[in-house]
């Protein structure tokens, strides 16, 4: 789909955009990445609506699709060692075929 030119853009200026407004349209997803790239075809099977010959490819994706930031979960030290134990059953389980 690229036409193999060199991009003239640096690192900095390879930029992934999602945008959006407030009407019915859908989200738009403008980005360089190709792991993004990758993920939105294969993945999620879209089609770029655009390729500006450099690398960079345009999506539309429905905006019930763009999910807002996650704050980090905060898990304590008890938490923790609880989810190391059940991890570490699990994979004994596996290693003896059992699971």
């Amino acid at each position: 789909m690229t036409t193999g030119r060199v991009s003239p853009l640096t690192n900095e200026e390879k930029e992934t955009l999602i945008s959006f407004d407030e009407t019915t349209a859908p989200a738009v997803i403008f980005t360089y990445n190709k792991g993004w790239q990758r993920h939105l075809e294969d993945k999620l099977g879209l089609k770029p609506i655009r390729d500006n010959g450099f690398g960079g490819r345009e999506y539309e994706i429905p905006k019930s699709r763009i999910r807002k930031p996650q704050a980090p979960r905060k898990v304590s030290a008890e938490q923790r060692e609880k989810m190391a134990q059940r991890l570490n059953k699990a994979r004994l389980l596996k290693s003896h075929g059992r699971a």
